[in-house]
């Protein structure tokens, strides 16, 4: 039998529930949570965050690495240059040193010169003493019978005295030069030498603390070195990771996008339904008032000729001859 507006109003009840059923399940209520989305995103900017203090701590390390070794650098090129200066003092003490060994040695010679003078004309002196008492000698024995009175033995012995007293006074002269020039001598040996044992001293000073220095200056370059492969390493790693994080973010924006447009698309449908539910309802209590208002023939013909509704929900009234 064809349907009546009676065995209609059930049908148009279903399609109300099955509606609002499927709103219930695929409406805009029923959105999903993504919460744990946001979660991880916020999570995965403060990791990023933290590396990135990380990183700008360890250039910072590096920096300070750098000017340390810039410093050591520095202080060694100075003390080199000290070093340096220290040396070539020496060396200048040094060519001193050997010029007054030289004339040191030029006044032994000297003095030794002058004792083989003095004993060469000590020894003149009393050959020619001995000729001339040999002389005198002859000429006294005969004076003495001629003439008598005369002394010759004193006046040999007052030049002798003489001769001696001024050889005496030659050599006393000669080691009062002598021992002053040495004492000279040894007074500048001294002080040179001195001042040779504290360069000697300085430069040992010197080299232990260039030594030091090295020392701390590799230890540094080491440390430098040991941070730039370091950060070298922490920046390609967390460059992998950064990229992985920056993956997984596009994902989820990408994932968020979907799910806005199938929000869209679900909020669209249901608004569909909801305008198709309302003209179906419209048409129901249309249906109802016209069951009211006409009369039992008009009834009767509704019976028989029930209209036909298409799939928007807009009634089709169907003429018969």
């Amino acid at each position: 039998p064809p349907p009546t507006l009676f065995t209609k109003e059930p049908a148009n009840t279903e399609l109300e529930v099955k509606i609002r059923e499927w709103y219930q399940k695929q409406g805009p209520t029923a959105t999903r949570d993504y919460s744990p989305y946001y979660k991880t995103i916020e999570e995965l900017r403060d990791k990023i965050l933290v590396e990135t203090i990380e990183n700008n701590k360890m250039i910072l390390q590096i920096d300070n690495a750098r000017l340390a070794a810039d410093d050591f650098k520095t202080k060694f090129e100075t003390e080199q240059a000290l070093r340096m200066s220290v040396e070539a003092d020496i060396n200048g003490l040094r060519r001193v040193l050997d010029e007054l060994t030289l004339s040191r040695t030029d006044l032994e010679m000297q003095i030794e010169s002058l004792k083989e003078e003095l004993a060469y004309l000590k020894k003149n002196h009393e050959e020619e003493m001995s000729a001339l008492s040999g002389q005198l000698g002859g000429q006294v024995s005969v004076e003495v019978d001629s003439v008598p009175g005369i002394d010759l033995t004193k006046i040999l012995a007052d030049m002798r005295d003489q001769y001696e007293l001024l050889a005496e006074k030659n050599r006393r002269d000669a080691e009062a030069w002598f021992s002053s020039k040495t004492e000279e001598l040894n007074k500048e040996v001294a002080i040179n030498t001195e001042q040779l044992q504290t360069s000697k001293t300085e430069i040992t000073d010197l080299r232990r603390t260039l030594q030091s220095l090295e020392i701390e200056l590799q230890s540094q370059l080491s440390m430098k070195t040991a941070l730039e492969g370091t950060l070298a390493d922490t920046e390609g790693r967390y460059g992998a990771q950064l990229c992985q994080i920056q993956t997984l973010i596009s994902n989820i924006e990408a994932q968020l996008v979907e799910v806005r447009s199938d929000m869209e698309r679900q909020n669209n449908d249901y608004k569909m339904l909801m305008d198709i539910k309302t003209r179906l309802e419209q048409e129901i209590a249309t249906y109802r008032q016209l069951l009211d208002e006409k009369e039992p023939l008009d009834t009767q013909t509704l019976f028989l000729f029930p209209p036909n509704i298409n799939k928007h929900g807009k009634t089709m009234t169907k003429h018969y001859p």
